[in-house]
């Protein structure tokens, strides 16, 4: 198996001590020394392009502090590029521009589909971008503003927010986070869902990075199990690209995809 080079990749008790000086909310400990290795590992993959974006929900630290983080990480040599954090609502991601654009892009040639689950449908259904214009010009629209971050090469870790006011986070978070099949619904219906008592099918994509270490989830979502055989492409299609894009680097091996069916008595989105 290969492993990252050793010289490349500070050592874990750096990592963690980055993750625990900039992210302990003031806490004595901070966060525990799993948790901070696995969001390096996550803020690794979003550099090499392995996922678009990762969603910050380790404890309630801002923009400021992930900032921070990101920028002790370049100072161990951890990252070599630019990342950006984008604020959404009270939600911080860490995205690449480049990445998560060209992920964008393809989202609007229709590479993904969607599936309806709201609460006034008798069960699931399956939509295409076409059928989700208001979703297309928000896609565009978001890419339009990351563009302009990537412009700004001198800064090393940018931070911006997007009004987000009107917008289903649900479904924009599973867009930007590389889903291949976000959930939506119509807003004015609440966010009740369709989904209770229906089995779904949960996809889950891990990754090994640092040796004695559990492997990173770069992924985790669901569709639902009547759905699937609809679907099936688009998620081969999903799963070819992540594998052909885990080859093109040396710091993750072993990508692991598997699926299992659940079936809850209620499902939160």
């Amino acid at each position: 198996m290969l492993l990252p080079d050793p010289m490349s990749t500070p050592s874990p008790q750096l990592l963690v001590a980055a993750a625990q000086q900039t992210l302990g909310m003031g806490k004595k400990r901070g966060l525990p020394r799993t948790v901070c290795l696995h969001l390096s590992g996550e803020v690794l993959a979003v550099a090499r392009g392995l996922k678009p974006a990762l969603l910050y929900d380790c404890n309630c630290a801002g923009a400021s502090q992930l900032q921070s983080f990101l920028e002790k990480l370049q100072g161990l040599g951890f990252l070599t590029q630019g990342l950006h954090i984008l604020e959404i609502g009270e939600n911080s991601l860490i995205v690449s521009p480049e990445h998560v654009c060209q992920h964008l892009e393809r989202v609007l040639l229709g590479t993904i589909a969607f599936v309806d689950v709201s609460r006034s449908l008798p069960h699931p259904s399956v939509r295409s971008l076409d059928q989700l214009q208001d979703l297309k010009s928000l896609i565009a629209e978001i890419i339009m503003h990351l563009q302009g971050m990537q412009r700004d090469l001198s800064v090393a870790v940018s931070c911006s927010r997007l009004c987000s006011s009107d917008w289903n986070l649900c479904t924009v978070f599973g867009i930007l986070l590389g889903y291949p099949v976000p959930y939506t619904f119509h807003l004015n219906q609440g966010d009740d869902n369709c989904l209770a008592l229906t089995p779904l099918r949960v996809f889950t994509a891990r990754i090994s990075w640092l040796l004695g270490q559990p492997p990173v989830l770069l992924y985790s979502f669901s569709v639902p199990e009547s759905l699937f055989p609809a679907l099936m492409d688009i998620l081969n299609t999903w799963e070819k690209d992540l594998r052909t894009r885990c080859r093109t680097q040396n710091d993750f091996t072993d990508l692991s995809i598997s699926s299992e069916i659940v079936t809850l008595p209620a499902v939160a989105l």
